[in-house]
C-alpha cells in the first residue's frame, strides 16, 4: 500500500482520473438509479385466500382453514402458519424460515393445495400469492354529488387515461363496490311458476354463454363456427325464456324477475370531505420514480379538472412522494451546511486552499456510492437518505487526518510533493484500521433477521460504501492535489485576513493544548486509580439510568407522518347505517381538533388538506401486495391527511391524541384505533393466547385487557375475537325428508333466497360481473320474509320452511384466528412513549396477570407479537452481530498495535462512551506538534 500511495501522490492523472470516475459515474447513474419511498421487500410469506360467498365464520374454518393447515405441514422451511377464517372468505398465510426462497415454497405450496379435492362446492379456487410490500405513489380521488355508478365510472375513466401515460403502469381503484346484475324474483312468482333460484340461474347459465364449435375445412380456406350468445348488460337478461309450458308459451325472465345493473349489495361507500366518493390509487412499478410519479398525476389532476361536470371534483390525496422529497431536502440541506461547517473548522486549521480539497471528499464519496448502488440492490428510499445523513459526520474524518498531517509536514519545510507523501504515509496505517473498525461496527446489521433487518439492511451497506470510498479518495486523489503548488508569500485581502485570523486562533489553541489540558492530562495520569474509578463510575452511573427506567428503550421510535387513520369496528352485524352515524360522529371531533389548532394559526392557514373515509369496509392494507377490502357493514376507516411537517409545525401523533381523548368512550362500539405512525411493526403491545376451550381464551383476554386499562398512556386496547351476528341454524325435519327433499335441497333454496344464487360471471371491459339470482331486497329484511319462505318438493310440491326444517338460534364467531393449527385470540394496545414503556409493561405482566393466567387456567399459553416479536427477533441477531464485530474490532486493533493487551485497553472505552466505536492508530507516530495530539491519541474517533 505504502508504494501504491506513493505512486498516487506523484501522479496527479491517475488521481484526478481516479475521481473523475467516482464523480462521473456517480451523475451519470443518479438518473437510473430506483428510487422509492420505502424499500419494496419480499415479506417471506405466501398467502392462501379462498373465497367461500355466503359461508360463516365456522364454516370457513372447517371447510377451508383446517384443510389447507393440514397439508402445509408436510412444506418443509415454514415458521409459523397464521390463517383468519371471516365471513365469506378463509385466509391463510405460510411465514418461511430465513434463508428460504419465496419463489420456489410458493410452488410447493400450490401444489400441496391443489391436491384438495374435499372443498366445498360454493368455494371458490385458491389464490396462491406471494407478499410484497408496496406503497402506493399518490392517489386520485373524484367526489361530489353523484350516484355511485357515476363516480365509478368517472374513477374508471381516470384508471385509463392514468394508464395511458407511458410512465405510469399500476392503477388500481379503492373504494367502490364491484358491479352485479342482480336478477329478483319474488317468493310468489317462484310458487306461481314452481320454480327454484337455482333453476332459474341454470336456465341463466345455459343461455347466456360465447362457445367455440370447431373450423370447417374447406377447399377456399378454414372458417370458425362460434356460438355467439353472451350477454353483458342487465336489460340483455330479460328475455331468457325460463320455463316453456305445454301450450307452447313460453315464460321469459323479465316477467317473473326484476333484473338490475348495479353493484354488489355490500352496503359500503367511500366520502371525501363529506361528499360521496371514488378513488384511484397510483402505485410506482419497476424503475419508475415517485417524484416522477406525483408530478406527472398532479399535472393531470390540473388539467382533468376544466373537463368535469360541474357536479363533480377531483383531488390528489396522501401523495408518498413528498417523504422521500422532504428527505431528500433534509440531505441537500445537511450536506451543504456540512461543507460549510468544514470549510469554516479548518479554515481556523489549515490553509483554506487544504480546507476545500478536504472538504470535496463529502461529494466525490457521495457520487462514488452512487455507482455502486446498482451493484448493492440499494435504491434511493427514505432509510438510504437517512444512512447518508448519517454519514456525514463520519466522513471526513480520514480526509481531516491525512491533511492535516500533510499540512504539518509542510510546516517541517518540506517541499509539497514530498510533504504530501510522507504526511499520507505517516497515517496510512492508522487511517486503514480506523475505516475498517468502523466497517466492522456496521457489518453485522447487515445480516439482521427479521422484518427489521430486511428495512435496515439499507444503512450499512451506505455507510461502508461511503467509508471505504472516503478512505480511497483520502489515501489515493488528496495527496495528489496537496502535492501541487508550493509556498505562498502572505496574501493581502480576503485571503490575507483569513490567514491571519487562522494564525491567530492556532496560537490560542497551542496556548490551550499547553497549557490547561496539559496541566490536565498530567493530574490524570499522577492520578490513574483516581481517573480510572472515575471512568467506572461514569460506566456504573450510565447503566444505571438505562436500568432504572430514566432513559427508556423505544424498539420502534415514532415516525411523525402526514395521515392519521382511525380503524373503527361496531358489533357485527350493525347496520351499515349504524356504522355512518358513528363515523359522522368521529369526524366532527376530527374538525374540532383541527379548528382548535387552526385558531392559533395566523392567516387562516388550516393544519388539514383533506378527509376521506370508508363506511361498511377498510381501505387496502397498505404495503401488501394480495391484501384486500374487507367488506363489513359494521367497519370504517378514516383518514386525514394534514399537512407536511414541515408547514404545520405540530406532531401528527399530538393531533391524534388530542382527537382520541375529545372522541372519550363511544357506547356500543367494539374498538378504535388511531394510527399517526409512518412506520409499523406491529402493535406496541400483542399478547396472542391459545387454548384449546374457546371460552377460556375469551375469559383469559378480558382480564388481560382490564388489566392493561390500569397502566397511564396506554390506550386502544382491543382483542380480535367479536361475537358474530345472530344466527338461525337449520336441520331437516322428518317430514321433509319423507317428502323426498335432501338437506343439500334445504340448504341451496334458502342460500338461492337471501344470499343468491350465482348464475355465472363474465368479464365486462377490465371488471369481473357476477350475475346473482335472489329475492327483491325488500323480502330479504325480516324474519316474517324468511318464515313465508316455502321449500319445493322432487315432485312439484311445496312446503313451508317451518315445517321443512327445525329453526334453532345461537350466535358465532365474528372471525376465528388460528396460529400453528390452533385457535388464538391477541389482545392489543398502543403506548404513548412520552408516558409509558411498552417493554416495561410487558415485563410486568409476564411476571403479574400473564403468570397467574397460566396457573388460573392449566393448557393457556402466551406468545408476544408486534412490536415485541420483531423485537425478540431482530435484537437477538443484533447482539450476535455485536460481539462478532467486537471480535473483528480487536484484530484490526491487535494487528496496527503488534499486541494482545493494548486492544483490550482501546475497547475499553466502548462501554463509557455508549458504544462509541474505538480507531486505531499507529502507536509509532509521535506528537511533534500539540494540534498533532487528536489523531494520534488511540482513543480517536468515534462511528
Amino acid at each position: 500500500m505504502r508504494g501504491a500511495v506513493k505512486w498516487m501522490a506523484s501522479n496527479h492523472v491517475a488521481a484526478n482520473l481516479l475521481m473523475i470516475i467516482l464523480v462521473a459515474g456517480g451523475l451519470i447513474r443518479i438518473s437510473s438509479i430506483k428510487q422509492e419511498v420505502f424499500p419494496e421487500i419480499s415479506l417471506d410469506t405466501i398467502q392462501v385466500t379462498v373465497t367461500y360467498p355466503g359461508a360463516g365464520p365456522e364454516e370457513v374454518e372447517e371447510g377451508i382453514l383446517l384443510q389447507i393447515e393440514e397439508n402445509l405441514t408436510g412444506v418443509e422451511g415454514i415458521k409459523e402458519i397464521r390463517s383468519v377464517a371471516k365471513e365469506g372468505v378463509g385466509t391463510v398465510r405460510a411465514e418461511l424460515l430465513p434463508g428460504e426462497d419465496p419463489d420456489l415454497k410458493l410452488q410447493e405450496i400450490k401444489s400441496e393445495v391443489d391436491r384438495i379435492i374435499t372443498f366445498p362446492v360454493d368455494a371458490e379456487k385458491p389464490v396462491i400469492t406471494k407478499l410484497l410490500n408496496r406503497f402506493e405513489v399518490i392517489s386520485v380521488v373524484v367526489y361530489g354529488d353523484a350516484s355511485d355508478r357515476a363516480l365509478r365510472e368517472q374513477a374508471e375513466i381516470i384508471r385509463e387515461e392514468l394508464l395511458a401515460h407511458p410512465e405510469i403502469t399500476q392503477v388500481e381503484l379503492s373504494g367502490v363496490r364491484p358491479y352485479e346484475i342482480a336478477v329478483e324474483i319474488p317468493e310468489e312468482n317462484l310458487r306461481r311458476y314452481n320454480v327454484t333460484m337455482e333453476q332459474v340461474a341454470q336456465q341463466v347459465r345455459l343461455a347466456s354463454i360465447d362457445l367455440p364449435g370447431g373450423t370447417v375445412r374447406t377447399r377456399g380456406s378454414e372458417i370458425l363456427l362460434r356460438t355467439k350468445g353472451r350477454r353483458h348488460f342487465g336489460p340483455e337478461y330479460a328475455d331468457i325464456t325460463v320455463l316453456t309450458r305445454p301450450d307452447g308459451t313460453r315464460v321469459r325472465l323479465g316477467d317473473i324477475a326484476e333484473v338490475k345493473d348495479a353493484f354488489a349489495d355490500t352496503g359500503m361507500f367511500a366520502r371525501f370531505d363529506g361528499k360521496p366518493a371514488a378513488m384511484v390509487k397510483v402505485f410506482r412499478v419497476g424503475d419508475q420514480k415517485p417524484i416522477r410519479i406525483s408530478g406527472v398525476v398532479k399535472k393531470y389532476v390540473e388539467q382533468k379538472r376544466g373537463s368535469l361536470p360541474d357536479s363533480l371534483k377531483i383531488a390528489p390525496w396522501n401523495d408518498t412522494s413528498e417523504l422521500l422529497h422532504s428527505r431528500m431536502n433534509l440531505l441537500e440541506k445537511n450536506a451543504f451546511l456540512g461543507l460549510t461547517l468544514v470549510i469554516i473548522i479548518l479554515g481556523l486549521f489549515l490553509e483554506i486552499r487544504l480546507a476545500l480539497w478536504v472538504m470535496l471528499g463529502i461529494p466525490i464519496s457521495f457520487l462514488g456510492a452512487l455507482l455502486l448502488f446498482p451493484y448493492l440492490d440499494v435504491s434511493i428510499n427514505m432509510i438510504s437518505l437517512f444512512a447518508f445523513i448519517l454519514a456525514l459526520g463520519i466522513l471526513v474524518d480520514d480526509a481531516i487526518i491525512v491533511g492535516e498531517n500533510i499540512y504539518e509536514q509542510r510546516q517541517k519545510g518540506k517541499p509539497y510533493l514530498q510533504a504530501a507523501i510522507d504526511g499520507a504515509l505517516e497515517v496510512a496505517v492508522p487511517v486503514t484500521f480506523s475505516v475498517l473498525t468502523t466497517v466492522a461496527a456496521f457489518l453485522p446489521l447487515v445480516f439482521v433477521s427479521g422484518m427489521m433487518g430486511k428495512f435496515i439492511r439499507v444503512i450499512p451497506l451506505v455507510v461502508i460504501s461511503l467509508m471505504l470510498l472516503s478512505l480511497i479518495e483520502s489515501l489515493f486523489v488528496l495527496p495528489a492535489h496537496l502535492a501541487m503548488g508550493g509556498p505562498r508569500p502572505v496574501s493581502r485581502g480576503l485571503i490575507g485576513a483569513i490567514d491571519r485570523v487562522r494564525t491567530g486562533f492556532g496560537r490560542k489553541l497551542d496556548r490551550f493544548i499547553a497549557g490547561p489540558y496539559q496541566r490536565f492530562l498530567s493530574l490524570c495520569l499522577r492520578n490513574r486509580y483516581t481517573t480510572v474509578a472515575a471512568g467506572i463510575a461514569v460506566l456504573l452511573l450510565t447503566v444505571g439510568i438505562v436500568k432504572g427506567g430514566i432513559l427508556k428503550f423505544h424498539f420502534m421510535p415514532v415516525v411523525d407522518g402526514d395521515v392519521i387513520t382511525v380503524s373503527l369496528k361496531m358489533p357485527p352485524g350493525t347496520p351499515v347505517e349504524e356504522t355512518a352515524r358513528v363515523q359522522k360522529f368521529l369526524e366532527e371531533k376530527a374538525m374540532e381538533v383541527v379548528a382548535e389548532y387552526d385558531r392559533q394559526r395566523p392567516g387562516g392557514d388550516s393544519i388539514l388538506r383533506d378527509v376521506y373515509a370508508v363506511v361498511g369496509g377498510t381501505m387496502i392494507e397498505a404495503g401488501n401486495v394480495g391484501s384486500s377490502v374487507d367488506s363489513r357493514t359494521h367497519l370504517s376507516d378514516m383518514a386525514l391527511f394534514l399537512k407536511q411537517s414541515e408547514e404545520r409545525g405540530i406532531p401528527a401523533v399530538e393531533i391524534a391524541n388530542r382527537w382520541r381523548a375529545k372522541v372519550g368512550e363511544v357506547p356500543g362500539v367494539e374498538s378504535i384505533v388511531f394510527t399517526s405512525n409512518v412506520v409499523r411493526m406491529g402493535a406496541n403491545i400483542d399478547i396472542q393466547l391459545a387454548h384449546e376451550d374457546f371460552g377460556v381464551l375469551d375469559l383469559a383476554s378480558e382480564r388481560i385487557k382490564e388489566a392493561l386499562a390500569q397502566y397511564p398512556g396506554v390506550g386502544d386496547i382491543e382483542d380480535n375475537y367479536f361475537k358474530g351476528k345472530r344466527e338461525l341454524k337449520f336441520r331437516l325435519t322428518p317430514e321433509a325428508r319423507t317428502l323426498g327433499v335432501t338437506e343439500e335441497d334445504l340448504g341451496r333454496q334458502i342460500r338461492g333466497a337471501f344470499y343468491g344464487a350465482e348464475a355465472l360471471r363474465f368479464q365486462r371491459g377490465r371488471n369481473e360481473v357476477k350475475v346473482i339470482v335472489r329475492y327483491p331486497e325488500e323480502d330479504r329484511k325480516s324474519l316474517w320474509d324468511l318464515k313465508s319462505m316455502r321449500i319445493r318438493t322432487p315432485d312439484g310440491g311445496e312446503l313451508p320452511l317451518i315445517r321443512a326444517a327445525y329453526i334453532m338460534e345461537g350466535r358465532g364467531f365474528s372471525e376465528i384466528n388460528r396460529t400453528d393449527r390452533k385457535r388464538v385470540i391477541n389482545v392489543t394496545a398502543s403506548v404513548d412513549d412520552k408516558t409509558a414503556n411498552a417493554e416495561e409493561i410487558l415485563s410486568d405482566l409476564k411476571q403479574g396477570i400473564l403468570s397467574r393466567l397460566a396457573n388460573d387456567y392449566p393448557g393457556l399459553t402466551f406468545d408476544m407479537g408486534g412490536e415485541e416479536k420483531e423485537r425478540i427477533e431482530s435484537m437477538g441477531s443484533m447482539v450476535q452481530g455485536f460481539m462478532l464485530a467486537l471480535l473483528g474490532m480487536y484484530a484490526l486493533l491487535a494487528i496496527p498495535f503488534k499486541s494482545y493487551s493494548q486492544p483490550l485497553l482501546i475497547m475499553a472505552a466502548i462501554p463509557r462512551y455508549g458504544g462509541r466505536c474505538c480507531r486505531a492508530s499507529d502507536n509509532g507516530v509521535q506528537a511533534e506538534h500539540p494540534q498533532h495530539i487528536w489523531y494520534s491519541c488511540p482513543l480517536r474517533g468515534c462511528c
